[in-house]
C-alpha cells in the first residue's frame, strides 16, 4: 500500500520531526516524509532532514512581498512533492488562507498544553504560572485561529510543584513524540473523520 506522505514545515531544532522519522523507519508509521520546508536557513530540522536523504528546502519570507506569496511559494513545494499531509513541526507562523484553502482539514500541529487551554507560543510557561497540577500536548487540525482547530488526540502528564517552564516542557515533549505519530498514523489508517468541531475516530 502506498504510504502518506507528508510535508513537515519546521522553523527550529526539528525534535518532533526526528521523533516521526524515528517511527517511521521503525515501522511504527505508515508514512513517508516527502519534503521538510523551513522559513529558517539555520533550522536543524533542515539538517535532520539530509541525514536521513529527506528533500529539504528553505523558502526565506523576506523574498515575497506578502503572506500570500509566500505561501503560494510553499504549497507549489508541497505540490511537486505530491504531498498529502501537512505536518507542523515548531512551525512558528500562523498558517494563512492560502495554504489552508489548499489544504483544508489536511495540516496537523501539536502543541504543548491541553488545549483550549494555554494557546500562543508559551503554553508550558503559562500552566505553570497559572497552577494547575495536570498540563500535556493536544494534536489537532489548523484553522485559521491560533490553536484553534479541532482536537484529535491529547496526553496528560502531572505538574510538579518544582516545576518550571524547562522542566515541565521537557516531560511533554516526551508525550509530543509519541502522539504525534499516533495522530498521523489514524489519519494514514483513513480513521480520522471531522464533524463540525469535533474529530470521529473509527476503526
Amino acid at each position: 500500500m502506498a504510504k502518506l506522505r507528508l510535508g513537515v514545515l519546521a522553523s527550529g531544532r526539528g525534535s518532533n520531526l526526528q521523533a516521526i522519522i524515528d517511527n517511521i523507519e521503525a515501522g511504527k508509521l505508515d508514512a513517508e516524509v516527502a519534503v521538510v520546508i523551513s522559513d529558517k536557513p539555520a533550522a536543524y530540522a533542515l539538517e535532520r532532514a539530509r541525514n536521513h536523504g529527506i528533500p529539504d528546502k528553505y523558502i526565506n519570507p523576506g523574498e515575497f512581498p506578502g503572506k500570500a506569496e509566500y505561501e503560494k511559494s510553499i504549497v507549489e513545494c508541497l505540490k511537486e512533492n505530491r504531498v498529502e499531509l501537512v505536518v507542523l513541526a515548531g512551525y512558528m507562523r500562523l498558517v494563512g488562507k492560502v495554504l489552508l484553502e489548499a489544504y483544508t482539514n489536511r495540516i496537523m500541529n501539536i502543541h504543548p498544553a491541553l488545549l483550549p487551554s494555554f494557546p500562543g507560543t508559551h503554553g508550558q510557561r503559562d500552566a505553570v504560572e497559572y497552577g494547575v497540577r495536570f498540563s500535556g500536548c493536544t494534536v489537532h487540525f489548523v484553522d485559521s485561529g491560533m490553536d484553534t482547530g479541532p482536537i484529535i488526540l491529547q496526553a496528560v502528564v502531572p505538574v510538579m510543584q518544582d516545576d518550571d517552564e524547562d522542566t515541565l516542557a521537557a516531560r511533554i515533549l516526551q508525550e509530543e513524540h509519541k502522539v504525534y505519530s499516533q495522530a498521523i498514523q489514524l489519519c494514514a489508517e483513513g480513521k480520522l473523520t471531522l464533524e463540525g468541531r469535533k474529530v470521529r475516530i473509527g476503526g
